[in-house]
């Protein structure tokens, strides 16, 4: 599950380079791969609870429990980030895709790239 999520940060990032305003296609295609980053995020977070012995079933449980493990640094901003999923996949306006991509560009690219590095940190440990 790492091998999939650990891609697609990079992928966010390489959407970031680009003004939205030039074309909305790139405005678009940032949302398009947060929702799927965030969506592999979760699910990540996910089996590594699961691994060490915690079950949850929800993006919420999930991002909950994480902090509680030290997955996750900032639960607050993580179920911020789940709300604005959650609103980019059932509710699409131009306001309301500003709004969520200047949350990616100031905020959540970071938390996701962050959360990949410690996810990676995390695995090195259990192999020594």
């Amino acid at each position: 599950k790492w091998d999939h999520y650990h891609r697609a940060p990079r992928r966010e990032k390489a959407a970031l380079r680009k003004e939205p305003d030039e074309d909305d296609l790139y405005l678009d295609a940032t949302i398009q791969r947060f929702e799927f980053c965030f969506e592999l995020a979760w699910k990540l977070m996910k089996a590594v609870l699961s691994y060490e012995g915690i079950e949850v079933s929800s993006p919420r449980a999930s991002i909950r429990e994480g902090w509680k493990q030290g997955l996750v640094q900032e639960a607050e901003a993580w179920l911020d980030m789940l709300e604005k999923r959650n609103l980019s996949a059932h509710t699409y306006n131009e306001q309301t895709a500003q709004v969520i991509y200047a949350a990616v560009k100031g905020k959540y690219f970071a938390m996701l790239a962050a959360f990949d590095e410690d996810v990676a940190a995390r695995l090195g440990e259990d192999e020594r």
